[in-house]
């Protein structure tokens, strides 16, 4: 019988005869699983690949008078192309040794006969079945594993009185069920918030699997999210998990969701609504249970009315949104977020550094800091790796002249200008190194790029600038 809380197992039966259909059908069910019955290969195929099953029974045998088993060889095969892990327990009344080792020899994991032995065939497919759920955990966990252990996990650390309104959020809506939208520029912290969310949820003990939609590819953004099987594509050579597959029961985290082709809103709005998805090249519905928090730096709305972005879709993502203020804004959190990156990167280097000059102190809280919390990070990290003293001096810092006071004149500039500010600026500070400047904005390199494009920015004549 099926164990108390656990969903039953769920198998195929494939036999010609009606009467043996229902007879099993009877026993099974009586036995805790749940069982679809059908009486041709072609149905059998077809059933496979619109539902996922633990087990199936089949009968070698479908044309009047045939003994030979051919049909369900050649049925096996089939099943194998389909999903090579999938248990198939075969069963003719013309059993011989002959006829069982071929049937292994095209993938059977057992063979019965008829008439049949109910607690021997009740037993053979449970085994399979179990052994079977057992290895998709596995392969499951394996993913969530390899995904984990390139996650970093930060601190979230706060003292500024205009971040009250984020915790108050996380407080109220973290133990809910409601998708969030987080909102705010590059590197303010969107993912911690993110993670800080889904600790204090109900589905702590599940994982929060996160993926930069920004930084997908069109042509591999379904695989990514929805998984693939083996011959979707050229380089498909074997079945994958997606990510919305890996974060069931759990979170997902969908970073520069403004990004997303509007082709692909529409496959992200469908899985929103109903909890139903298919792995590319597959047909079968595969249901998950998911809570979504996305964030971006965008203005969605504008996005909508521009109609690069689905009203819809935004309705279904911020069923709850949090504004993340600018680190210019939190200037109390400066400091303790220093010390934080200072001891992390102490450690990281083994430097002897106590601390910070005076001097050094006033050029932090004086930046404006238009990369926010992430271009902090950097900034402390070469500091450490710079200094030589036991405490960090202006000159370790990089950081070029207090523009402050220019920081009050963003509020004159569009959304636009300010951007092409930022990017600007970030390449000149690095020399027209891409990678380095849009890592410390946030963005992907694909994703720089076009924003490049977009303002006519082009890293080597900013470097030439730079160097004037």
């Amino acid at each position: 019988m099926t164990r108390k809380g656990e969903k039953p197992y769920r198998v195929l039966v494939a036999d010609d005869q009606p009467a043996v259909l229902e007879a099993l059908k009877l026993l099974l069910s009586t036995e805790g699983f749940e069982v679809d019955s059908v009486r041709s290969p072609q149905v059998v195929l077809e059933s496979i690949a619109l539902r996922e099953y633990d087990c199936v029974l089949l009968d070698l045998n479908y044309t009047r008078d045939t003994t030979s088993g051919l049909e369900g060889f050649n049925l096996l095969d089939n099943i194998r192309e389909t999903d090579a892990q999938l248990p198939v327990i075969v069963m003719t009344a013309w059993a011989t040794i002959n006829l069982a080792v071929e049937a292994v020899r095209h993938g059977a994991r057992d063979f019965i006969q008829k008439p049949w032995d109910d607690d021997h065939l009740v037993a053979t497919l449970r085994t399979n079945a179990e052994l079977y759920q057992a290895l998709r955990h596995g392969q499951r966990l394996e993913a969530e594993n390899k995904l984990s252990r390139n996650q970093k996990h930060p601190t979230f650390i706060v003292r500024a009185v205009s971040m009250t309104p984020v915790l108050n959020a996380i407080a109220q809506v973290g133990p809910s069920d409601a998708n969030v939208l987080i909102t705010g520029e590059h590197g303010t912290g969107k993912e911690v918030v993110a993670q800080m969310l889904h600790a204090v949820s109900l589905r702590s003990d599940k994982p929060l699997v996160a993926v930069n939609t920004g930084g997908l590819p069109e042509g591999t953004f379904e695989s990514e999210l929805f998984g693939h099987v083996k011959g979707a594509f050229t380089d498909a050579r074997s079945d994958r998990i997606g990510r919305f597959e890996m974060a069931d029961g759990g979170t997902l985290f969908l970073d520069e969701i403004a990004n997303v082709p509007l082709r692909q809103q529409t496959k992200l709005l469908r899985v929103l609504e109903t909890g139903e998805m298919e792995r590319v090249g597959s047909s079968k519905t595969r249901r998950v249970d998911v809570r979504v928090i996305s964030a971006t730096n965008a203005d969605l709305q504008s996005e909508c009315n521009k109609g690069n972005f689905r009203e819809d879709l935004l309705f279904r993502l911020n069923t709850v949104e949090i504004h993340i203020p600018p680190l210019r804004e939190r200037r109390e959190d400066i400091m303790a977020l220093s010390f934080h990156f200072l001891g992390k990167y102490a450690g990281r280097y083994s430097k002897q550094i106590k601390g910070f000059s005076a001097d050094a102190i006033e050029k932090l809280t004086e930046y404006s800091w238009p990369g926010n919390v992430r271009e902090l990070d950097h900034t402390i990290e070469r500091a450490v790796i710079m200094a030589r003293e036991y405490q960090i001096e202006p000159s370790h810092l990089g950081l070029q002249s207090s523009n402050r006071s220019k920081s009050l004149d963003l509020g004159d500039m569009s959304l636009e200008e300010v951007e092409a500010l930022l990017i600007s600026k970030a390449l000149a500070r690095y020399s027209g190194n891409v990678t380095q400047a849009a890592e410390v904005l946030g963005l992907s390199r694909g994703t720089f790029y076009r924003r490049m494009e977009k303002y006519g920015l082009y890293a080597p004549d900013l470097a030439r600038k730079e160097k004037r």
